[in-house]
């Protein structure tokens, strides 16, 4: 599935793998629900933490607080 992205994604890349348009993946960066970070004006979403959200959101694995 992630195969063909770099270990980092972009914003457009996300909405292209969630299936859903900027202003919800902005409200996911800025909440925290999904980790990330800044570079300059540029978020960074690494592939790893759209895994964990994806299986998180499946209920496939567990969140623990």
């Amino acid at each position: 599935m992630f195969n063909d992205y770099n270990d980092l994604l972009n914003v457009e890349e996300l909405c292209e793998i969630l299936g859903i348009g900027k202003n919800t993946v902005y409200d996911l960066l800025n909440s925290g629900e999904l980790k990330s970070f800044r570079e300059g004006r540029k978020w960074k979403i690494p592939k790893m933490a759209v895994e964990k959200y994806i299986l998180e959101k499946s209920g496939l694995i567990n969140t623990v607080t």
